[in-house]
């Protein structure tokens, strides 16, 4: 007979609590990490260049790591996607201890939302984790590296235990389905005190400067 203490756990796996979250049970802890950013082949490198450099100075500690294909074992090809959930596990694998990996690909990603097999994503997330990815399919052309930033701060946030924000102008915002992203200016405070205690400094940077 399966424990309580399992059943709960089990639950947790296979529930989708939003659009770009998996809830994950692991211990909330205010360690820094290693933030290793994991290009897929894909990627404009200047892409890359540009979100590592802006996270640099918000946090102490950003790796970049040489590009690697896409698997195909992620690849949807009845939607022509890649599955955001099979990225993650693939990169949650090569994640060592005090690490956090987002994968970054240009290619289009989804996972399932609720009763939605196959709902298209700009990001997903463990939440709290050790791995995200971020896809720059769905972002403008002309805010395109602005907006991706945006969008790995907010996979990351998650990974660092943050839920959606209610306030519109947060980067923890539900995007709902919709590209809103130029609305969210910063992290709420209530969201950047959590980032704080874990190692984030917002005291130099700020995201309307990008």
């Amino acid at each position: 007979m399966i424990s309580n203490r399992i059943f709960f756990v089990l639950i947790l796996f296979v529930l989708i609590l939003s659009c770009d979250t998996i809830p994950l049970e692991r211990p909330n802890t205010n360690k820094t990490v290693t933030i290793l950013i994991q290009p897929f082949n894909d990627v404009n490198p200047n892409d890359i260049a540009f979100v590592a450099a802006a996270l640099k100075k918000i946090y102490p500690r950003v790796m970049v790591a040489r590009s690697i294909p896409l698997p195909a074992n992620a690849w949807n090809s009845k939607r022509k996607r890649y599955r955001a959930d099979s990225l993650i596990s693939i990169l949650r694998n090569q994640t060592v201890e005090d690490e956090v990996t987002i994968g970054v690909t240009n290619k289009d990603i989804s996972t399932t939302k609720n009763s939605i097999a196959d709902w298209g994503v700009m990001g997903l997330g463990f939440c709290p984790g050790n791995a995200c990815v971020v896809s720059s399919f769905r972002l403008s052309p002309r805010y395109r590296q602005v907006q991706l930033l945006k969008v790995s701060v907010h996979e990351l946030g998650h990974t660092q235990g943050l839920q959606h924000c209610k306030i519109n102008t947060c980067l923890m915002r539900d995007a709902g389905g919709r590209n809103h992203i130029n609305e969210e200016k910063e992290f709420c405070n209530e969201c950047r005190s959590v980032l704080i205690k874990k190692g984030w400094n917002f005291d130099k940077f700020s995201m309307n400067e990008q």
